[in-house]
């Protein structure tokens, strides 16, 4: 029955037992009895109290609908409110879940679209770092070389250090161009990139650990990219704000799929901590794949543990894709 019959009928009867009365031999005198207070209060609290709790029974599911709906977040989709309650607030709650499929959808194609333009950016700019600015700057570096052959002894030592400088920034400029495009996961796959990163990562302050496992499932170009991507975000989080001294780098594979997982022994997430910028990147790669990521600080004492748990064959990347490209 829907919520507006329940009231109606509610407001139909207690009218009709008050004509009822009216009609009757009950009366009220003038002035009013005490013992005819005692019934007109008991009957008119009677019929309030079934008002009330015809009301809290009818509205009770929207009151869920709308702390679902306040929980909502798209960065971590399947939640979906209860469908219960009259038949209006039935089709309001399923008219919502719809909403969020949608919402999830659209979402996740505009998300494969970015992503996939901010790849293509990226490797646009390391291949002209390395290409354009590499170059020139290796010309440089033999042109100082030939110079300094020629020049005076008190010259040489200077002409030394412009040499040093330039070397130094050629390296810098080559570094920059592999974290913008990650050659070697074209070359030669996810798990030898992965143990570069941790060779990357591994400085005089932080030392980092790899357990990558071998027999892992086929998995798909979008879903080693958005593996090595994570890895390379949590990574670069743990020596920018964890104060961490060691870290852990993992691979291994699991029933549906794998599991990378980075953890650290720095001072966590902390109690008031919301998500930066690089937690909702990370999220956002996740739902691109259809992976689950979890970010929490640990227990014991301190680090955090950032856990992406990835399906094998294809991800949501294609299917998105192809829904953007159908409408």
């Amino acid at each position: 029955m829907s919520l507006f019959w329940r009231i109606f009928m509610l407001d139909a009867v207690g009218l009709i037992v008050a004509a009822a009365l009216l009609l009757g031999p009950v009366t009220v005198s003038t002035p009013i009895l005490p013992g005819e207070v005692l019934v007109v209060v008991a009957g008119l609290a009677a019929l309030l109290t079934v008002n009330a709790v015809v009301l809290r029974v009818g509205l009770a599911p929207l009151g869920r609908l709308g702390r679902a709906m306040a929980d909502a977040d798209l960065l971590h989709p399947g939640a979906r409110a209860v469908v219960s309650g009259p038949v209006e607030t039935a089709e309001l709650i399923t008219t919502y879940n719809a909403m969020l499929d949608r919402l999830e959808a659209e979402r996740a194609a505009s998300a494969a679209g970015a992503l996939s333009a901010q790849e293509r950016e990226r490797h646009r700019i390391a291949r002209e770092l390395h290409d354009e600015v590499g170059q020139t700057l290796t010309a440089v570096l033999l042109q100082l070389k030939r110079v300094a052959d020629r020049a005076p002894r008190d010259l040489r030592a200077e002409l030394g250090q412009a040499q040093e400088a330039t070397r130094a920034g050629l390296d810098e400029i080559r570094r920059i161009a592999r974290r913008l495009r990650p050659g070697v996961l074209d070359e030669l796959g996810l798990l030898s990139a992965l143990r570069s990163l941790a060779s990357e990562f591994t400085t005089h302050g932080l030392t980092v650990r790899h357990d990558l496992r071998a027999g892992l499932p086929p998995l798909t170009e979008e879903t080693e990219l958005v593996l090595y991507r994570v890895a390379q975000e949590a990574l670069t989080n743990t020596a920018r704000h964890a104060g961490a001294d060691r870290a852990e780098l993992g691979l291994r594979p699991v029933a549906d799929g794998v599991e990378l997982l980075v953890r650290d022994n720095g001072r966590g997430l902390g109690a008031a901590a919301g998500e930066g910028a690089g937690i909702r990147g990370m999220r956002e790669r996740a739902l691109l794949i259809g992976a689950t990521l979890t970010v929490s600080s640990r227990a014991d004492g301190g680090g955090t543990d950032v856990r992406l748990r990835a399906a094998a064959g294809t991800g949501r990347a294609a299917d998105a894709a192809a829904a953007a490209g159908g409408r």
